[in-house]
Parts: structure tokens; sequence; C-alpha cells
């Protein structure tokens, strides 16, 4: 009898041997706990690497205005003035297209009525009739952007100008999107950060 009950408790205290043990170790707790932090952990690398490249996109089209527009302002481009320096709206655009193209790229055949870059560069007769707010389809907060009021008609020596800027820039990692997004279609998710870029200035006495 007393034989066949120690023999009945031999596997009970294995098992209770292997439990200690297994409680005891510390062998790949490094890597389970990798396991449970880096989903969390990457994506937040990843949301950070997207806002900084995004702010940086904005930052070359804030550039590649300023460019432009003091071209526009010296007289080194022009509209319709029977001048070598005259451009056309595509020739401006691609020129533009061309400053940004570090980062930022200008789709060739574009709906004109859905684009990634829209531009509005227009004469003015006073500073103060220069809009300084975001044309908007609705008066939501992240309405459509409307470019029904956009044109391509900078003046000529002394006038007052704007060289605006609206690029679509889409939001690919899900953690970030909720917050920096700023645009919608109706009945479309927010997906897009609209990066604006303006210049305003008066030309100047160019002969």
């Amino acid at each position: 009898m007393i034989i066949e009950e120690q023999t009945r408790k031999k596997p009970r205290k294995q098992v209770r041997r292997i439990i200690g043990r297994f409680r005891k170790s510390q062998d790949g707790v490094a890597a389970i706990e990798f396991a449970m932090l880096s989903l969390p952990f990457f994506m937040l690398v990843f949301a950070t690497i997207e806002v900084f490249v995004a702010f940086a996109g904005e930052q070359l089209l804030e550039n590649a205005v300023d460019t432009m527009s003091r071209q526009v302002r010296t007289g080194q481009i022009t509209f319709q003035m029977g001048r070598a320096t005259d451009k056309t709206e595509a020739e401006f655009r691609a020129q533009l297209c061309e400053e940004i193209s570090l980062m930022i790229t200008c789709p060739e055949n574009e709906d004109p009525n859905d684009q990634k870059l829209y531009l509005d560069v227009r004469e003015f007769a006073s500073f103060a009739a220069i809009p300084n707010d975001i044309p908007r389809v609705g008066e939501a907060k992240h309405s459509d952007i409307d470019p029904s009021s956009f044109d391509y008609d900078p003046g000529g020596p002394g006038t007052i100008n704007i060289v605006r800027a609206y690029y679509r820039w889409e939001v690919m990692t899900d953690l970030v999107r909720p917050f920096i997004t700023n645009i919608r279609k109706d009945g479309e998710m927010p997906r897009d950060y609209l990066m604006v870029a303006t210049s305003a200035f008066r030309n100047e006495e160019y002969p």
C-alpha cells in the first residue's frame, strides 16, 4: 500500500516541480514583452514619421509659392504682355510642380474638379479685397475645398496679387488620421491633410 501511494504521489510532485520551474524561469520574457509592445510602438513611430513628412511637405510648398511669387513680383513671370517671360497657367503650374517635386507629385492627367494641387493666381484692387479664408463647399469644419473662384490672372507692374496653392496630402497612418486630416469629400471618411501656402504682394514697377 505504501509503495502504491508513493508511486501515485510521484507524478504530482513532478507536475508541481515543473510548474515551479516554469514560474521561476525568466527565459523568453523579453520576447513576450516585445511582442506585446511592438505593435503600438511601431504604430507610434510610423505616425511620428508621417506627421514629420507632412509638415516638411507643407514647408516645401510654402517655399515654392514664395519662389514663384518673387518671380511674378519682379516681372520674371508675366501673363499676356507679349513678352518672352509670359507664362500660361499650365506652364506656371509645371514650374511650381518642379519646385516641389522633391516630396510632392503633381499628376499629369487630373480631373479639373478633383485635383491634388489647386492654384489661385489673381490680381486684386487692394490688399483689403484679398480673401483670407479657405473656400469650402459647405460650412462644416472639414468641408471639401471649393475651387470655383480660382483663376490664373496675374497682373502687371505695380498691381496687387496673390499666389495661393492648395495640396491634398493623403494621410496613410490610421493612428494620426483623425487628428491631422482637415478636409473630406461628402460621404467619405477623412483622408486628406490640406496643405495651404499663400503669398500676397504688390508687383514692382518693372519696365
